[in-house]
């Protein structure tokens, strides 16, 4: 990160005691990575095709046991006036009982972005802790009308009969995915703009069709000045830079997935550009370092 990249300062409301935003420059972008909460998920579903010994040494010597809070991130970029947010969080689904996630909203308001101002959004996919928020009661009314929602079309076609086979997700998880995209289509189906394999959104914010976490699962990379930030989405997972090769359970094509994510760490590893991911601990920002058939993350450190 050069001298030009440096945080804007943040505070904490009233209610929480930690930082939930964190900025910074990308050249002469803007990028904001917001924190949606955490959403605890069991461990189990953390590389379920690895050897049960594997695994159980890796949560020993990286998690607890049982179950992990998984982070939520979001970003927010200005670049060519446009204001483009990246993913909308989970929202909220009384049924699956997750009440520290879905703050995009409110946090998004303690960070003093009108969601009337928001012009474009990104989805790197349609799974509901990505597009839930815009799902919430009384957020729709408070959009623009003539938001652009960008979203690969391979996503969008194969919502329309998924496929759940390779996956391994507690249950009520397939059932409320499925209802969040058939809801999400029915309501923003006029705004939806979507493209095969790339699109630039607005100067130096291109998205990229990446497929493998699901069919038009896309990840974001934001370019200005030489310098450079990807946001993975749910391309990678914090096991994944160790054991790339694991299978995550919410992966419709785990195989597909794995690939993706080494060219991806391996593309990141050689550029040296930044990486902010969905679900890495919050502010998520860091690089990649190559290690053998590995990888390391390695967090850039906070600047305030």
């Amino acid at each position: 990160m050069n001298l030009h990249n440096t945080s804007y300062p943040v505070t904490s409301g009233p209610e929480e005691l930690v930082p939930s935003r964190y900025a910074l420059k990308v050249g002469d972008i803007d990028v904001l990575v917001v924190s949606d909460g955490v959403l605890p998920l069991p461990t189990q579903m953390l590389g379920h095709n690895a050897d049960p010994a594997d695994r159980a040494a890796w949560l020993k010597d990286n998690l607890p046991q049982d179950a992990f809070d998984w982070a939520l991130n979001v970003v927010v970029v200005r670049s060519g006036g446009k204001t483009i947010l990246i993913d909308a969080g989970l929202g909220s689904d009384p049924d699956l009982n997750l009440p520290r996630a879905g703050q995009l909203i409110k946090r998004l308001e303690a960070a003093g972005i009108d969601l009337g101002s928001v012009t474009d959004l990104v989805l790197t996919h349609m799974h509901m802790d990505h597009i839930g928020g815009l799902l919430v009661e009384g957020v729709k009314e408070r959009l623009r009308k003539d938001l652009r929602i960008h979203v690969a079309a391979a996503e969008v076609k194969f919502w329309e009969s998924p496929d759940f086979s390779h996956t391994s997700m507690p249950q009520g998880f397939p059932d409320a995915l499925r209802s969040a995209a058939k809801r999400f289509v029915s309501e923003y189906g006029s705004n939806l703009r979507t493209f095969d394999e790339e699109h630039e959104i607005a100067p130096g914010v291109i998205a990229r069709r990446t497929g493998g976490h699901t069919p038009g699962h896309s990840v974001v990379r934001v370019a200005s000045g030489g310098d450079g930030l990807t946001f993975a989405g749910d391309a990678v997972f914090t096991v994944g830079f160790e054991q790339p090769d694991w299978h995550n359970g919410f992966e419709h094509d785990p195989e597909e997935a794995a690939r993706v994510r080494v060219r991806l760490l391996r593309e990141l590893a050689k550029s040296g550009e930044m990486l902010v991911a969905t679900h890495l601990p919050f502010p998520s920002i860091g690089r990649v370092a190559a290690d053998g058939d590995a990888f390391r993350f390695v967090p850039v450190f906070w600047d305030y």
